[in-house]
């Protein structure tokens, strides 16, 4: 019963990330995102990883958090992707107000 109620939180928790990860794909801007909170949610993903591992408890509920952890290290890759389109965009501006 553990393990049923431990995958539910995940797959409840998870079926945010791949939305928020559309959203910021679609954003093209990391003004919205924070950086520390996507690597705060990595390091707890990466916890119960651990946690499964080190007490010999591997069963399906591994699988929801590598599933969740893969999306959140996407929405961190489109975290400096979006960053870059910032970047390039402020020195578009830049370049445009100085002509």
């Amino acid at each position: 019963m553990t393990e049923i109620l431990e995958a539910s939180m995940l797959i409840c928790f998870g079926l945010s990330w791949p939305i928020n990860l559309m959203k910021n794909v679609r954003a093209k801007t990391a003004k919205t995102m924070s950086l520390q909170f996507i690597l705060l949610i990595i390091f707890g993903y990466v916890a119960g990883i651990g946690a499964k591992i080190y007490s010999h408890n591997i069963n399906y509920v591994l699988i929801v958090y590598l599933l969740n952890l893969a999306i959140v290290c996407a929405n961190l890759i489109v975290y400096f992707v979006n960053k870059k389109h910032d970047e390039d965009k402020k020195e578009d501006e830049l370049n445009y107000a100085a002509h």
